[in-house]
């Protein structure tokens, strides 16, 4: 299931992150933001667990911002999840 998820208090405007029944993240595009972080990011996260993503990823923070990139990731797959579950 392919969803697209706005971000919030992030450089990154977008993600679309495309979850398998199986709970596995097959695709990841984050829009905006640091291109090189960002896809780092996106390869690292391909064949994971969205689960596994959402524990490690959950509340990091970039600098003396409330959330990151990775943080706003971990409630994209969150959403991801719940819908998918509908």
């Amino acid at each position: 299931m392919v969803y697209v998820y706005k971000t919030k208090g992030v450089c990154s405007r977008e993600m679309t992150v495309d979850v398998d029944e199986n709970g596995i993240i097959q695709s990841c595009v984050i829009k905006g933001g640091c291109p090189g972080n960002l896809l780092g990011i996106s390869r690292i996260v391909i064949g994971m667990k969205a689960e596994d993503v959402i524990e490690r990823f959950r509340g990091t923070r970039c600098g003396f911002k409330s959330t990151s990139c990775p943080d706003q990731l971990s409630y994209a797959l969150e959403e991801a999840l719940a819908a998918a579950a509908k």
